[in-house]
């Protein structure tokens, strides 16, 4: 069977109740369901979390919340892949062992149906361990600055200043919406960004952190312009 996770639990501090606060007339977490249901990839979707709330508003939306997360797993140092791989364990235990297993944020209103068709493709067809979404720095971190604490300017980099930058080597960033792995590699705790991931490489303008309120507003803005303009497209 081929799984997806959504991680949602309910302790958000910088934007509180994030997962499930309004998002572009929705809350955030059912705009991840409904990008895994409308997929067609997974044979069930499904949301890990601590919070009542969270699930009932995760199964209005068509998702299964068929645990509760323990607390040591819910806390603000929980990582993904022990989050993936206590949803696997549990799957297991039901008799149930999934083949691939997308791990997708419930903060990540930009991810597309496409993208997780993409994502399983490139995983099956690449034999590789995961595939996730990645997106360009808009500027080279190779000229990155720091502030001292004596409020100066410094560069990380120093040898890099005379360089073009379209002399220097593209960077890349995780993009946060989703990652696609064989269930045998969040078992085993394999890191996820290693050569054993095959990147899938999206246009800046569909990638956004929603970390502070800040980029709440801009992810809303970015959000309502890219729905204009795909109805304008499709009209």
């Amino acid at each position: 069977m081929r799984l997806a996770l959504i991680p949602a639990r309910g302790g958000s501090k910088r934007i509180p109740r994030k997962n499930i606060k309004l998002f572009c007339g929705k809350p955030m977490i059912a705009w991840s369901i409904e990008a895994a249901l409308r997929s067609d990839c997974f044979d069930q979707v499904m949301v890990s979390t601590d919070d009542a709330e969270i699930a009932e508003i995760a199964r209005q939306y068509g998702a299964q919340v068929p645990f509760v997360r323990p607390a040591e797993l819910a806390n603000d140092f929980a990582g993904t892949i022990p989050v993936v791989r206590h949803a696997i364990e549990w799957r297991q235990a039901q008799g149930q062992m999934p083949s691939e297993v997308c791990c997708i944020y419930a903060t990540a209103p930009f991810v597309s149906i496409d993208d997780l068709r993409r994502g399983l493709a490139a995983l099956v067809d690449t034999g590789s361990e995961y595939a996730f979404p990645v997106t360009s720095y808009a500027f080279p971190i190779q000229r990155a600055i720091r502030i001292t604490e004596a409020d100066r300017v410094e560069m990380f980099n120093p040898a890099c200043f005379e360089t073009r930058s379209q002399d220097l080597e593209e960077a890349y960033h995780d993009a946060g919406q989703f990652y696609w792995g064989r269930a045998q590699a969040w078992l085993a705790n394999k890191p996820i960004f290693s050569t054993d991931a095959i990147p899938l490489r999206l246009p800046r303008y569909r990638v956004q952190d929603i970390d502070t309120p800040e980029d709440w507003v801009r992810a809303e803005l970015m959000f309502t312009a890219l729905q204009l303009e795909s109805k304008i497209i499709n009209q």
